[in-house]
């Protein structure tokens, strides 16, 4: 994966020294309190590109990057601006029982009656609009549950056997045709769309990386291993519905079964894991650890707001007849390659 273009002072220093191998320069970052660190381009990508050294790493950048001292001061800075922010956003969490885990994440991840992003995309999303809500998903999809991996290792017992579990269905039982990712990545090519993992890293903007920086954030941390399965509980546990009607869509504007089978293999599959993860993962984690209750409904709840803030993003920058990605100098605003439905009509 290629160095995205900086956002700002931070995201700059950040690249800058990735690129020319030198110590960040401290005197060059802003005052974080001065940014609203859900929204901000410029923190957003920095904390993107320093959480990227864990996973695919960067062309021409040292792998060694991933645990230098300096930068990683500077990733906690500003996490702790940042966890404090999602925390803000959602509010305290109950310290609710075991028992009451499962029906405290169905409340959760109830179904707003507000604008719906699965709704629009189901009956009214172009082709186009299709295309620019993949490539929105697909810092994620293309390494779905590879962030979830992290918390493995800092479970035990029936929670740890419960997230394994998941992960196997995700990971495609060891095949590589039906992992996760890379039926996302059929369903990117047949969109017409780049296929490279963080091909479309420049085009997110903050308000998409802000999920994505989330997840991440509570993987690489063990004191936030309980939010992170909350968070996993609740994306499968809101997955289902929101999938039938992405397949739906895509069939409507003419994608084929091999387009879909990313949105139709979700649809079944988190059907079942909603109930491991709610039951099993995550209410046999409060069983042991009754201390981290509110931090399961914590990942949950902030999973909830951020998905909430991404699509009210599309939603209205669609309303208004203009882009939710990030412009590019000159060109359409998502090129299409080719692919089964890279002709088909806006």
């Amino acid at each position: 994966m290629k160095l995205p273009d900086a956002r700002g002072d931070l995201s700059t220093a950040v690249i800058s020294g990735l690129r020319s191998g030198k110590a960040v320069e401290a005197t060059r970052i802003p005052h974080l309190a001065d940014v609203d660190p859900l929204a901000d381009e410029d923190l957003q990508l920095a904390l993107a590109v320093c959480y990227e050294l864990h996973y695919s790493g960067f062309d021409d950048v040292d792998d060694r990057w991933e645990w230098d001292p300096g930068l990683l001061a500077l990733r906690a800075d500003i996490e702790q601006v940042f966890e404090q922010a999602l925390r803000e956003l959602t509010g305290p969490q109950p310290a609710v029982s075991s028992a009451e885990i499962p029906a405290a994440l169905t409340a959760l991840t109830a179904e707003q009656d507000g604008p719906s992003l699965a709704r629009y995309i189901q009956s009214h999303a172009t082709i186009e609009q299709f295309r620019e809500f993949v490539v929105h998903r697909s810092l994620y999809q293309l390494k779905e549950a590879d962030p979830h991996t992290f918390a493995i290792p800092r479970l035990t017992g029936r929670a740890k056997a419960a997230l394994i579990e998941i992960q196997i269905d995700e990971y495609g039982s060891g095949r590589l045709a039906r992992m996760h990712a890379e039926l996302f990545r059929t369903t990117m090519g047949c969109l017409g769309l780049n296929t490279e993992y963080g091909a479309y890293l420049d085009r997110l903007p903050a308000v998409t990386l802000a999920v994505t920086n989330m997840l991440s954030m509570f993987a690489l941390h063990r004191r936030l291993r309980a939010a992170l399965t909350g968070q996993l509980a609740a994306f499968e546990m809101s997955s289902s519905l929101p999938n039938s009607r992405y397949g739906n869509g895509l069939r409507r504007l003419g994608g084929d079964s091999q387009a879909t089978l990313f949105y139709d293999e979700h649809v079944e599959a988190d059907a079942v894991h909603e109930q491991i993860a709610a039951y099993d993962m995550c209410g046999s984690l409060v069983a042991e650890h009754p201390e981290l209750a509110a931090d399961v409904l914590f990942g949950a709840a902030a999973s909830e707001a951020l998905g909430g803030r991404a699509g009210a993003h599309l939603l209205d920058s669609w309303a208004a007849d203009r882009s939710s990605l990030r412009p590019v100098a000159g060109g359409r605003e998502v090129p299409a390659e080719t692919g089964v439905l890279a002709g088909a009509a806006a």
